[in-house]
Parts: C-alpha cells; sequence; structure tokens
C-alpha cells in the first residue's frame, strides 16, 4: 500500500513557474514508476509526464513538453514536477501516481497507475 502526497500547488501568472512534490507517507516509491496528472471540471483526467524507476525513461503530454520537467529522488522517495513558462490553460488540479511495484516502466494511461495522491490546484492567471 502506497499513500501519496503532493505539494506546492497555488495561484500564479502566465509565465510563472511552480514546482510540485510528491512524496510518500506511506509505504515506497521503491521498483514504481511514477506519473503526473491533471484535471479540470467537466473533463477527463489527462497525462502530464511520466518517470521510470530509474529516471532514464521520462515522458511528456505534447502541451507541456519543453516546459515542464519531471524528475525523482529514489533516497527520499519523492517525485517532482518543474512548471516553468506557465499558462492559463495549465490550470488544473495536479495529481502524482505510482504504479504497482515493479512496473517501472512509465505510461500515459491513468488505468495503469495504481496509487494517487488527493491532488494540489494549480491556478495561472492571465
Amino acid at each position: 500500500q502506497v499513500q501519496l502526497v503532493e505539494s506546492g500547488g497555488g495561484l500564479v501568472q502566465a509565465g510563472d513557474s511552480l514546482r510540485l512534490s510528491c512524496a510518500a507517507s506511506r509505504g515506497t516509491l521503491v521498483d514504481r514508476a511514477m506519473g503526473w496528472f491533471r484535471q479540470t471540471p467537466g473533463k477527463e483526467r489527462e497525462f502530464v509526464a511520466g518517470i521510470s524507476w530509474s529516471g532514464a525513461g521520462v515522458y511528456y503530454a505534447d502541451s507541456v513538453k519543453g516546459r515542464f520537467t519531471i524528475s525523482r529522488d529514489n533516497g527520499k522517495s519523492t517525485v517532482s514536477l518543474q512548471m516553468n513558462s506557465l499558462k492559463p490553460e495549465d490550470t488544473a488540479v495536479y495529481s502524482c501516481a505510482a504504479r504497482v511495484r515493479d512496473y517501472t516502466v512509465a505510461t500515459m494511461k491513468a488505468y495503469e497507475y495504481r496509487y494517487w495522491g488527493q491532488g494540489t490546484q494549480v491556478t495561472v492567471s492571465s
């Protein structure tokens, strides 16, 4: 069992940066791929970024490529999402997710992630 807690959301202006963090408050992120997803009211959950257990494999949605960077610190069981050049359309609740242990490769499909955090709100004003 893994419990994930996100932090770092907030209200910023277009062009600003934010750094989201996800920590395992219970369990471990060992041998698990991780992902960040976002959701706005009335829309389906959207893949943002994913990272393999080793950190060597990273994947991004086209909409954030070049602006967002996902990273992880396995010693601290944390995953981060650095978001630069934020746009109003980035406004959403951002959630981190963990795959089942031994599934070390990230995917873009939300249903392939077993554990989810409660989410943190990111609001970008124009």
